[in-house]
């Protein structure tokens, strides 16, 4: 997957705790940033995670033959 860069704007504090927390994860800040935002994404149903199934949709089903 081709990543792209991205200015981000964001609060001193907001900052400052996401580089405590990169660090204490061992990660970089941007990866720190990309595992959360990749996991908010995950819990809200907007992506999926590698390996699970194609979703199904209501409408796939109700088009499907008999």
């Amino acid at each position: 997957m081709a990543k792209k860069a991205y200015p981000l704007r964001i609060n001193e504090d907001i900052l400052k705790a996401l580089q405590q927390w990169s660090d204490d994860e061992l990660r970089s800040m941007n990866a720190q940033i990309e595992y959360i935002l990749r996991d908010a994404l995950r819990r809200s149903g907007r992506i999926r995670k590698p390996g699970d199934p194609e979703p199904v949709l209501i409408n796939d089903l109700d088009n499907e033959e008999h």
